[in-house]
């Protein structure tokens, strides 16, 4: 279990750290795949905030950090939940070629949760 847990880790740290640096230092991929005029709304109105796509890749490039390292991994698992289910509620409503990857996420997420969930019993104890 624990080598799951370091592939998994590992994996997702991968794919936040690539998507984040992507975003934030401007690295031209190229040519970008056709968006739907939903997607490109979407997106136009995350850019239009000023503030919110960076705060998004920022959080994403830190999460990655801690999977990467394996230190804080139960905070970045909980920080970055709220993140991967908007990727994948974006995937089903507006871009659906991108389910796979987002769900992947999800359950890779959730493994970590659920894998560390020894560190999360404090935040449901009863006082």
């Amino acid at each position: 279990m624990k080598i799951a847990m370091i592939i998994v880790r590992t994996l997702m740290g991968l794919m936040f750290l690539f998507a984040s640096v992507v975003v934030l230092f401007k690295i031209d991929m190229g040519k970008m795949p056709e968006m739907s005029e939903a997607n490109k709304t979407f997106m136009a109105g995350i850019m239009a905030s000023g503030y919110l796509l960076t705060f998004i890749k920022v959080t994403e490039l830190v999460c990655s950090i801690a999977f990467l390292t394996g230190r804080f991994v139960t905070l970045a698992a909980v920080v970055i939940f709220p993140i991967i289910i908007n990727i994948l509620l974006t995937h089903i409503f507006v871009a659906p070629s991108g389910i796979p990857t987002a769900a992947l996420l999800l359950i890779g997420d959730l493994f970590l949760a659920y894998y560390y969930r020894k560190n999360y019993v404090s935040l449901f104890a009863v006082k």
